[in-house]
């Protein structure tokens, strides 16, 4: 494990790393995508996470940027 994963992996336990919480309506379905170290990080690689996501077939999606600890499973 690098040194960045071991950090980001060591703020989750804390509560401390920043998720994002993309909600998709019919289907209906959670994904959390992280974690990240700074909010920053996370908004710059979001956008990607998101048009990847826009393939599945969904009807709509929302998301928030929360900072908290997660475990699996990542998507519900």
């Amino acid at each position: 494990m690098g040194p960045i994963r071991a950090l980001r992996s060591f703020g989750n336990i804390l509560g401390l790393a920043w998720w994002a919480k993309v909600e998709t309506h019919e289907p209906n379905v959670t994904y959390w995508f992280g974690p990240f170290l700074t909010r920053r990080s996370l908004k710059l690689k979001l956008s990607t996470f998101l048009e990847d996501l826009s393939g599945e077939g969904f009807q709509s999606m929302n998301h928030r940027v929360v900072r908290c600890r997660r475990g699996e499973p990542l998507t519900i």
